[in-house]
């Protein structure tokens, strides 16, 4: 058995507009079923004896709170790349002189064949338990330049460890057909195993900073106000190139698990069920003379006449349209989104939260209006606001509102006013959900407009 570490910190900007940086790829049912996250807890789940989930706070505190309540947890102040995560978990997973072997895992990645998987991961952690780095290598099926690469060298050991000469990162489309032809190279899918003192011994050698920030979080027994501190000061690295590329205890596995990043649409397209035409469509869609599109619908009617090869995703707040082979280009959108300060580029107009979730109805210069959904048995935080008053009305289930010193029952169709800087806090004591319309008004609007006194979940 390992200790399993998944991490689930990542935005997945290239499957925009779908993923989202508070609900990015890894907690989206984007296949139907499950979501990334839980078919990659399932998969080892038989192999493990326990499960780090290492996340950001945002991911933790928001959209995917309850989907993390099973696990241990590491919370990441602000992403650091894969070496600091990684070397987070070791540092905890030694708690109480324990020197698991920790296999290391994407939170957003899809395989197939499970049992393949398992196969190899028993062999790499049968590997890891001599003192050597293991990482699974993927057998290429194409020139991919959004892949790393793996290069090994000539044996007739078939499915075993090989020593891992060389990592290349993202090569040109000419240079990945080389690797390719060759026979000699293997797709870099991100999964690793090894013991935790192995992995912190190597962080040391190579990447001494990180190491002596991961001693003083050990020291302070991972405090969040210790790990904030800290983490403003640690190198962002990943843990390819800080310690793979520089280690000569790694070991590659290649194996055929059915392995797929989901990096991009493009990629999506690649492993889903297509109808006759080439396409694969979801949603309510419309397609006439379309072939090798996929077409993607969130809620609204999708129509569409001729298009090849294309990527059309529809969402309740944004489209995207463009040539499936350019979808890797899709990051650049979301940086420009970023760059002026657009929520499309970080939340849905619905946002989830530990105690339900709001949808955004309608916003203006000065108010806004939202739909407030409280799950059974939860409360939003007691708060106040320096800049908005608020205006409720329940429309459906029931509410118990905190306003200042009062605590009263508010009835279906009924309302309540919430004037700039009132206590208050409302909770749902039913067994069904509480629905209510929520108009705010004021000169700010924002969300950071929230001073919390009290908070069920940490925030």
């Amino acid at each position: 058995m390992v200790t399993a570490v998944i991490l689930a910190g990542g935005s997945g900007t290239r499957l925009w507009p779908l993923s989202r940086q508070l609900f990015p790829k890894q907690f989206i049912n984007i296949l139907g079923g499950k979501s990334l996250f839980e078919d990659t807890a399932e998969r080892i789940a038989p192999l493990a004896n326990d499960i780090i989930a290492v996340v950001n706070r945002e991911h933790a505190q928001g959209a995917a709170h309850h989907l993390l309540k099973p696990y241990s947890l590491i919370v990441e102040p602000e992403g650091r790349n894969t070496a600091p995560a990684i070397g987070l978990a070791a540092k905890y997973a030694m708690r109480g002189g324990k020197d698991p072997v920790l296999a290391v895992l994407p939170s957003d990645h899809i395989i197939t064949d499970r049992k393949a998987f398992a196969k190899a991961m028993k062999s790499a952690a049968a590997e890891a338990r001599r003192g050597k780095i293991v990482t699974l290598g993927i057998k290429p099926t194409r020139p991919e330049t959004g892949y790393g690469y793996i290069q090994f060298p000539p044996s007739r050991r078939q499915g075993g460890p090989l020593p891992a000469l060389r990592f290349v990162e993202k090569p040109d489309y000419k240079t990945a057909a080389s690797y390719v032809k060759s026979g000699r190279y293997l797709w870099n899918c991100g999964i690793f195993v090894f013991r935790a003192s192995v992995i912190l011994d190597e962080i040391k050698r190579h990447l001494p900073e990180v190491h002596e920030l991961l001693d003083q979080a050990a020291a302070q027994d991972f405090g969040r106000q210790a790990l904030a501190g800290i983490f403003r000061r640690m190198p962002s690295v990943s843990i390819d190139y800080g310690v793979m590329e520089k280690s000569g205890l790694v070991r590659v596995i290649p194996c055929d698990i059915g392995w797929s990043d989901v990096g991009s649409w493009a990629s999506l397209y690649q492993i889903s069920e297509k109808d006759k035409n080439g396409n694969v469509i979801r949603g309510e869609v419309l397609a006439r003379g379309c072939s090798g599109c996929l077409i993607h619908g969130e809620g609204r009617l999708v129509s569409a006449i001729g298009l090849r090869d294309t990527a059309l995703i529809e969402t309740p707040d944004a489209v995207l349209a463009c040539p499936l082979a350019r979808t890797q280009e899709v990051r650049g959108i979301v940086d420009e989104l970023k760059g002026k300060n657009r929520s499309q580029a970080a939340e849905h107009l619905t946002v989830r939260r530990p105690w339900g979730s709001y949808t955004l109805l309608e916003e203006s210069r000065n108010y806004k209006v939202k739909r407030l959904v409280i799950d059974p048995g939860q409360r939003i935080s007691l708060q106040f606001h320096r800049k908005r008053s608020e205006h409720w009305t329940l429309i459906d289930g029931e509410a118990e509102v905190t306003k200042a010193s009062e605590v009263l029952k508010l009835s279906r169709h009924n309302s309540i006013d919430i004037p700039a800087g009132t206590v208050h806090c409302v909770r749902n004591r039913a067994k069904s959900p509480a629905t209510i319309i929520e108009v705010q008004s004021g000169c700010y609007l924002g969300e950071d407009d929230i001073i919390r006194l009290e908070d069920d979940y940490g925030r």
